[in-house]
């Protein structure tokens, strides 16, 4: 599984190619929305971008602010998503 911190840079490169932003200005906990970094649009680019560098599929009924606020929502939406892709392992015990 990814580490937390790779994905949160993975994140934050995106974001900054994408909005032209230093990278002093973007904290994990930043508001994308609100300050202005992202809009729908901007959203839909996103959601491209964890597709393909993560291999997510982002569901309708997932498209909500919780996941998408910060670097931090979106990380922990991707590593929940991908937690969920990885098979579990069945340990078999034998009396």
């Amino acid at each position: 599984m990814k580490e937390i911190q790779d994905v949160k840079m993975k994140i934050l490169q995106y974001i900054l190619e994408a909005t032209s932003s230093i990278e002093n200005d973007i904290k994990d906990n930043t508001l994308l929305f609100d300050e202005g970094l992202f809009d729908s649009m901007g959203l839909l680019f996103l959601i491209d971008f964890i597709r393909d560098e993560f291999k997510v599929e982002t569901k309708d009924d997932e498209l909500v602010v919780e996941n998408f606020s910060s670097i931090n929502s979106i990380a922990a939406f991707i590593l929940n998503k991908l937690e969920l892709k990885e098979p579990k392992k069945m340990i078999i015990i034998h009396k």
